[in-house]
């Protein structure tokens, strides 16, 4: 654990998601199952009201009427989906929050979250500053996130001259529209909706002058919160509790990821993320990762510039602790493959197993015979059983399949044995430390199992302290970026340097 970071926990959760309550796909207590089965938190949000519509547009009267179809529906079901995520909320095992979302083409869109259930309610704003207003007088009650922001202005991207961070404190930069962090990722902006502009990013926010964190969520349309690779919030928090999440929130204690649980967590001068530090003239930058694969590159960028890049090469050792994931999918187009897939850990110890489901893909609803809550996770001592249904991969570049990582300890004895559909077979943990291994279940094009490489701790795990003495100072702030060999990601929020340490 970081200095500093003591009193919190790193929990994980998807405040962005959509099921058929409002548009979208798939009941919400599907959502809310496939949440549980791999969040520590989750928002189930609906679509609530687009003031600026197009209407005036004759090309767009369809796009018109399927979201004004989709308003009527979601005030329609309002209260009982308020209820039906109050009675999930499980104080320290599993929490819930109800929200909204409010779309606008000049502003930005934005969701509407509620500490509150019984204040929760659609707020129906003509613009910006009105919304902000509503949400002001819940007082602390309530918060404004910004989302899929990287859009350019006039066109649901967000207007900085508009944002507030008062109401504000994150903002949501990761889902499946892409990485709006900076210009410079490798998570680009492809939905229909346009391209990534860098006027629209956090970078470009943060040059303004704005203070805000990072958040992470899917925005998925078909019932899967927390949908593998599509984005993820992780946030530091005193107790898995609404009061413990807003406090994490409202304290920027936030970070963004694509999909595996990325630990991360930095200080300067020991400040912790998303806070204040008071001037100094070198400041002294401790950072702690641990991820789900091999991390290839943590940077500490200063007023945008990376200061600081660190790598950790792959290391086959022979014992200790190790991370596997075991995925399942391909084979011929059109063509579902229902799993059961039994795995066991022979002369080893298995210490966590980490789901990373994806379920239907985000924007569109399912194929025929793709249920809505396909997964199911059961870990009993050393073994482990998942049931699943993967498409095969759509496109060579976009991956469809399911499964779960194992976190276990080993040496030259261990063994892994899997049962995938009846498929037996065992492979020996020194096979895997030094690379992947497969097995198709049936004959040429058939559907697959992939065991990757073994990943050792000093490959996923690592803190390092990093001693700056900027030469320029802008808006003196600092944040890490994480890259993993499986291209996974992290961002964190800031830490400012500034004169008013500790008034905010």
């Amino acid at each position: 654990m970081l200095p500093g970071y003591e009193a919190w926990t790193a929990r994980y959760g998807d405040l962005h998601n959509h099921s058929d309550v409002s548009y979208g796909a798939g009941p919400p207590d599907a959502a809310l199952a496939n949440a549980k089965l791999q969040l520590d938190f989750v928002s189930l949000t609906v679509h609530g009201a687009w003031p600026d519509v197009p209407t005036n547009d004759p090309d767009l009267h369809y796009l018109v009427r399927y979201h004004e179809e989709g308003f009527e529906r979601a005030r329609a079901a309002w209260s009982d989906h308020v209820a039906l995520q109050e009675a999930a909320n499980e104080p320290g095992r599993f929490v819930t929050v109800p929200s909204f979302e409010w779309h606008s083409r000049r502003y930005g869109d934005h969701c509407v979250y509620f500490r509150d259930a019984a204040a929760a309610d659609i707020l129906d704003a003509p613009d910006l500053p009105t919304l902000r207003d509503r949400v002001a007088t819940l007082d602390r009650d309530a918060l404004l996130i910004p989302h899929h922001i990287g859009y350019e202005h006039g066109h649901r991207g967000i207007d900085w001259e508009a944002f507030d961070a008062a109401r504000s404190p994150v903002v949501e930069t990761m889902s499946f529209h892409g990485s709006a962090e900076s210009c410079d990722g490798s998570v680009p902006y492809l939905h229909a909706m346009g391209p990534l502009d860098g006027r629209a990013t956090a970078r470009a926010g943060w040059m303004a002058g704005h203070r805000f964190g990072l958040v992470g969520s899917t925005d998925h349309h078909a019932a899967m919160p927390g949908a593998y690779g599509y984005g993820r919030l992780g946030a530091w928090m005193p107790s898995l509790t609404r009061d413990g999440l807003w406090d994490a929130l409202e304290a920027r204690r936030t970070w963004a990821a694509t999909g595996d649980r990325i630990d991360l967590a930095f200080t300067v001068n020991g400040v912790a993320m998303g806070g204040v530090a008071t001037p100094a003239d070198e400041r002294d930058v401790a950072v702690a990762v641990r991820g789900g694969d091999g991390l290839d590159a943590i940077e500490i960028l200063h007023d945008e510039r990376v200061v600081h890049r660190a790598s950790l090469p792959p290391d086959p050792a022979p014992a200790g602790r190790v991370k596997v994931h075991l995925e399942v999918g391909w084979g011929e187009r059109d063509h579902a493959t229902p799993w059961d897939v039994a795995v066991r850990v022979r002369d080893g110890v298995l210490h966590d197993v980490e789901p990373r489901f994806r379920g239907a893909f985000p924007s569109v609803p399912p194929r025929d015979g793709e249920p809505f809550a396909p997964h199911a996770l059961e870990v009993e001592g050393n073994a482990a059983r998942f049931t699943t249904r993967t498409w095969p991969n759509p496109y060579s570049r976009v991956p469809a399949g399911e499964g779960v990582c194992l976190e276990l300890d080993g040496d030259a004895a261990t063994e892994l044995e899997v049962d995938a559909n009846g498929t037996r077979f065992t492979v020996p943990l020194r096979d895997l430390l030094h690379g992947a291994r497969t097995r198709h279940v049936g004959g040429f094009v058939s559907p697959a199992v992939r065991l990757r490489r073994a990943v050792g701790e000093a490959e996923f795990a690592t803190t390092l302290h990093f001693s700056h003495r900027p030469q320029r100072v802008t808006h003196d702030l600092y944040r890490v970026r994480v890259r993993q060999r499986n291209d996974q990601w992290a961002w964190s929020s800031p830490v400012w340097v500034a004169s008013d340490a500790g008034k905010e």
